[in-house]
Parts: structure tokens; sequence; C-alpha cells
């Protein structure tokens, strides 16, 4: 009986080189990631980054796949206008076209190994239309070759170093620099603790100590929104927009494995590569809630003691949009001259964060609250945290400046700015941003002497809520959140009267 090897067939693989089979199987996960890549990317809901998708544990050959899917991103539009030319994105193949593509790019571009599959005997029979076209475009096109049809990419690639971050849950720092050290250059971050840092372009993906979830591959600028949270042992900690993990399972680090971090995802597709995450790095102190955030009752049993919350929630992601290979997206050069802070992307993810904040700050026992961004625009960032500082000196919360040392700062858009963190490839890193909300405690409250003559801390609400005025806001339309926010007080004040 013949056999369906799923994407493409297999067409009698058994029988074929080691060598052969292997160019078969890393053709067949590539176009499993590009599937997935492709249609995240149309509905601007990522399963993940290429590289987090081609190094999670489904992927086998990681080397070849990351590869292939990187290359068939590359040459998307002309095979697109390849195939489109010999009409054979007919049938089974139409709905079957990512393994056409990476077929494709294989057999006109690549090293043509291993074509033994029925995708691959398919276009084998078709190669000459297929080269045929590809000779009248560039004719059309008055160019040499096919690599003269490729859009020019004006991204440059800034060399950063590499960062990883030790997970303390399985390895200490010590232990992992004498091991790492037998290969690379290696040295401690001066900034964030367990981080360590190496030579641009150092590939770990396949090292033991990666693979077993003893260091995770981490920017130090994400890094740093964890650490400005700095959670105590013991503390209850929500991650409200969690996955692929790395900052979730670093929050249970710093933690020591103590209390509870509560990792909620809303896309089913991220909650198993958030599995994933938590089960190599051993963390035991993690749960996963699979669920919208803006959802969740602060109010509700499991949430009402939540001492500290990461919020990093969907952004534009133009802080690491080379870093995470977006400039091989569609999307990417379709959006390339709109995508700018006054785009209507931007607007609509600015809304969302906005939303997103003041939900945060309204649960009762939050003591901290760390807002960050893979974002360079100002409406993402200043002009959300700006937004929401009304509904945060009410409910008693200030902005604090975490990593006082660090020079780049907010922009100077508003007073308090200046406890803002950001980063930009400027300084080696990807361009984040950080925002951290303390609530003042009674001992840190000023005093006001009642009328029997005792001193009791001013009450935050009345004290702060008469300074609102002096706030320039950029967001005027903001006031349409009042009814909300006053909602979100009476929750807060009838919480604490308990």
């Amino acid at each position: 009986m013949k056999k369906n090897g799923g994407v493409g067939g297999v067409g009698g693989v058994g029988s074929c080189k080691a060598s052969e089979r292997s160019a078969y199987f890393a053709r067949r996960e590539a176009a499993k990631v590009l599937r997935s890549v492709l249609q995240g990317d149309a509905r601007r809901r990522a399963a993940g980054t290429i590289k987090s998708l081609v190094y999670g544990p489904s992927v086998r050959n990681k080397k070849a796949t990351f590869a292939l899917v990187c290359q068939t991103l590359k040459y998307l539009p002309l095979l697109k206008e390849v195939l489109a030319g010999t009409d054979v994105l007919k049938g089974k193949w139409k709905r079957q076209e990512e393994i056409m593509y990476v077929t494709a790019y294989d057999l006109l571009f690549g090293q043509a190994a291993g074509m033994v599959g029925v995708a691959e005997k398919f276009l084998l029979l078709r190669k000459n239309s297929l080269t045929h076209v590809l000779s009248q475009l560039c004719t059309r096109r008055n160019v040499n070759n096919a690599g003269d049809l490729l859009q020019t990419n004006p991204t440059s690639r800034p060399t950063k170093p590499r960062y990883v971050r030790v997970n303390t849950l399985k390895l200490d720092v010590d232990s992992a620099i004498v091991a790492l050290d037998k290969e690379y250059a290696v040295k401690k971050d001066d900034m964030v603790p367990d981080l360590l840092v190496l030579p641009p372009g150092t590939d770990l993906h396949d090292h033991p100590l990666v693979k077993n979830g003893s260091v995770f591959l981490q920017g130090k600028s994400s890094s740093m929104a964890a650490t400005a949270l700095m959670p105590k042992s013991g503390w209850k900690v929500l991650d409200a927009c969690s996955a692929p993990g790395n900052k979730t399972i670093q929050l249970a680090a710093l933690m020591r494995g103590t209390g509870e971090v509560i990792a909620c995802e809303l896309n089913e597709g991220r909650i198993r590569n958030l599995e994933s995450t938590v089960r190599r790095s051993g963390a035991t102190n993690v749960d996963i809630i699979h669920g919208d955030f803006l959802e969740i009752n602060p109010m509700g049993p499991l949430f009402s003691e939540v001492n500290a919350i990461l919020l990093d929630p969907s952004c534009s992601g133009s802080g690491t949009s080379t870093e995470r290979l977006d400039h091989l997206l569609p999307s990417y050069i379709r959006d390339r001259e709109v995508a700018t802070a006054s785009s209507e992307r931007v607007k609509k993810l600015a809304a969302f964060q906005r939303k997103a904040l003041a939900h945060a700050l309204s649960f009762p026992a939050v003591e901290r609250v760390v807002y960050s961004t893979c974002s360079i625009f100002q409406a993402e960032n200043e002009d959300v945290v700006c937004s929401v500082l009304p509904l945060a000196s009410s409910l008693g919360f200030r902005l604090a400046a975490p990593f006082p040392e660090w020079p780049r700062r907010g922009f100077p858009v508003f007073d308090g700015s200046e406890h803002l963190v950001r980063t930009d490839e400027g300084d080696g890193m990807d361009g984040f941003f950080i925002a951290l909300f303390v609530r003042e405690t009674d001992a840190d409250r000023p005093t006001e002497e009642t009328e029997d003559g005792q001193n009791k801390p001013v009450d935050p609400t009345r004290r702060k809520l008469g300074r609102r005025r002096f706030i320039q806001c950029p967001f005027p339309r903001a006031r349409l959140l009042s009814m909300h926010l006053q909602m979100i007080r009476r929750r807060v004040a009838k919480h604490r009267s308990r």
C-alpha cells in the first residue's frame, strides 16, 4: 500500500540515502513553519517569531529548516510570480502551497537535493517551464539574473552581542560561565543579574545547556523588564501576556522557585510554546491560564491577592523587527511605507495597550506593575503611560525609576518621563520601553492630623485626584474612559474597606 507522508506525500523516501531523506524532511518541516508564519502574518496574530517556531521542540533538523524558511521567504514574491506563470498551484497543490514554495525555491535557487517526494517529482517534471518563466521575468525587467529581481531590503542589521540568561532554577551563573568559556568568550552583564554576554553571531541553539533549559537565549532589553519588576520571594505575580515564556520563567527564577507565577496567554498556538518553555525551565511555581487578560476579574479569589504584574502586551514590534526577521514577511513589504507612529494599526494597538495598563493597575493588592513594549513609537510608550497617570495617581501609584544608572530615558513629553527606560540598537540591543509603577504604602505617604490629634496617612484617592488637572496628557479623548476608571476606583476602595 502506498503511504501518504503528510505534506507533499512520501513517494518512496524509505529507500533513499540518508542525505536525501534529511533534505526531504527538512522541506516538510520548513513548509509547516512557513504555513504558521504566513497565516499569522496575514491575521496579524503570529503564533511566534520565525526563530521561535523553528527552534521549538517539534522541529528536528533546525538549522536546515531555518535556512529553508528564511530563503523561501526572501524569494517568496518571485516564487509566487513564477508559480503563477506556470499555473501549477491548482487542485491539491493550492491547498499545500507552502511545500510548493519551499520545493520551488530549492529546485530553482537551492541545492535541489533529495528530490524524491511527490511534490518534488511534480515540480521536477515542470522545471523547464519554471526556468522559462523565470528567464522571461528577467528579460521583461531588464536584469541579468534572478538575484537582481529580488527587492532590495533597506533594513541594515547592526551587529549585537549574543545575550543569554542563566536559568538559576537549574544552574548557577559561575558554572554556566565555566561551561561556556570552553568554547566562547563570555562575561557577566553589568546590569542584569544572571545575564551573560557572548560575541555577536554566537550560535547556541544546539548547545546542551540551551537544550536542557539551563540557559535561555534572551536579549538584554527583554531581560530588563522582568528585572525591573523585582518580585519578592513568595509573591503572587501575574505575567499578563506571557508567551513565549522567557519573561515568565525569569520571574520564577527571580522568586527562587517560591510563590506563584500566573502566566496568562490568549493565543492557543502560543500556549503550546509557553508550556514547552516552562517544562524546559523546570519551574514548578508557574500556573498557565489560557484566556484574555482583559477578561480577568481583579476581585476574583485567584487574582485579588496578586502582588505584581508584568504587562508586555501586543505591540508593533518596531524595536525588534530586524532581530525577529520581520523584514522577510509579506506584511513588512506591504506596510513599510505606512508603519509609522501615526498608522491605523499603531493607533489600534495603543488603544488596546491603554486599556490593558488601566486594567493592570486595578488589581487591589498589586504593589508593582511593569509596562513594557518592544516598540520605539511614542504612541505605544510615553503616550500610553501618560494617558493612565490620572488613574494611577488616584490608586496610589507613582512612576519609579528602574536602573537609575541607565542613561537612555523616556522622551520628555510629560513631567516624570525621566523615570521611564528606553533602549535601542545604538546600545547594541533591541528597541525596548519600560515603565515601572509602584504603589505607595502607608509608610511612604505623608500624614495629616485628625480631629482627635492623631496622625494618619493621607487618603491617596483624595490627595491624588486633586492633582489630576496638572497632568498634560496627549489623549484628550481618554476622558471617555472616566466612567470605567471611576468604577475601578470604587471596586478598589470597596475591597480595601473589607
